[in-house]
């Protein structure tokens, strides 16, 4: 067996798996390394967090477009071109002074792709899927986020049958921006309710 190849001993055992099975699997011949990195640019770059954000800043600006997305996000979020695989069922829960929501998949790594991207690997790690449940409020304090004890937080539990977006809080000072200037403060992490949409500059 030939040993010309890299070696993976600065990967995690999981990334260095993926990288062997796409080796193998290249020179089989049956995937082509420059379609794969398109594809994964396309989620990376095209389908990623910014269409999650877009929804959301419309929903801070747009009071029928965010009773919509309370009442059908499929069809909301469907009606702005986002729609597609793994975001075929979506639910969007919102943030308030008062509640919290996080959002986890605790059997595998259900994530709505169509806009959020490509899920984090922290996302599909056994750790954030067990104790996201167990602690959540620990689990926050380990992205940093402090939550008031009075505020409650709530837990939703993906599948592959629903997904969810967190409709972060609008961030005070933001009253008379526009849409695409308020999108930029919308953070992947945000929507998944393991941080807080940004703060003015």
């Amino acid at each position: 067996m030939s040993h010309d190849h890299d070696h993976d001993n600065e990967l995690d055992p999981f990334a260095a798996r993926v990288r062997a099975l796409e080796t193998i699997l290249t020179q089989k011949g049956l995937i082509d390394p420059a379609a794969i990195d398109v594809i994964v640019d396309t989620y990376e770059t095209k389908i990623g967090p910014r269409n999650g954000a877009k929804v959301v800043a419309k929903a801070w600006v747009d009071p029928d477009f965010a009773a919509l997305l309370k009442r059908d996000a499929t069809v909301a979020i469907g009606s702005l071109g986002y729609t597609g695989r793994q975001g075929e069922h979506m639910q969007a829960v919102f943030n308030t002074v008062d509640t919290h929501n996080l959002v986890v998949c605790t059997l595998c790594s259900c994530y709505p792709w169509s806009v959020l991207g490509l899920p984090p690997v922290w996302y599909k790690a056994p750790p954030y899927r067990s104790r996201a449940v167990i602690d959540p409020r620990g689990v926050l304090e380990e992205f940093g986020l402090t939550l008031p004890a009075t505020t409650k937080i709530r837990v939703w539990d993906s599948t592959a049958e629903l997904r969810y977006l967190v409709v972060p809080t609008r961030p005070k000072g933001t009253e008379d921006w526009s849409e695409e200037r308020l999108a930029d403060l919308v953070t992947r992490d945000a929507m998944i309710g393991t941080g807080l949409a940004g703060a003015p500059k």
